[in-house]
């Protein structure tokens, strides 16, 4: 197939639009740029697509393709050496140490002030002794007490 052959030089869509332009060219009675004869002109069926892909395997087709390619800046990247990139590393552990330093700080804060709404409001709760629960437990009463 001819996509296979121009892989490297030329994508799917490239190759799609440069065969089905001088399918079109052929159509519309372009001359061939290559010497058939009449048995490959019959085995193509004289098919305008076929033509053009014979053509574009034989590299005589004059189109060309033109890619843009993004402007040009005027600015030059300068290559960091190893210590640079350590230097700027460092720097960027050290901003994130802060960043979760404080981000800890703020919810220290904020659940003190929730613990501190919380005392206020008396909604506390201690967690249950187990001597409490004696305490406070009243003995079953018999089956004679009910009566």
């Amino acid at each position: 197939m001819v996509l296979e052959k121009f892989q490297d030089k030329f994508t799917r869509y490239e190759i799609a639009r440069i065969l089905g332009a001088r399918s079109l060219q052929l159509a519309m009675d372009a001359p061939v740029l290559l010497k058939l004869s009449k048995e490959d002109e019959d085995k193509l069926n004289f098919d305008s697509l076929k033509i053009a892909e014979k053509e574009l395997d034989s590299e005589v087709l004059p189109i060309t393709v033109r890619r843009p390619l993004p402007k040009k800046s005027e600015k030059t990247v300068k290559k960091l050496s190893d210590e640079e990139i350590k230097e700027k590393l460092e720097k960027q552990k050290e901003i994130e140490a802060k960043l979760a330093e404080k981000e800890e700080k703020e919810k220290k804060a904020i659940e003190q002030q929730e613990e501190k709404e919380i005392k206020e409001e008396g909604e506390i709760m201690e967690m249950a002794k187990p001597e409490d629960e004696d305490e406070g437990e009243e003995k079953p009463a018999s089956s004679k007490e009910l009566q």
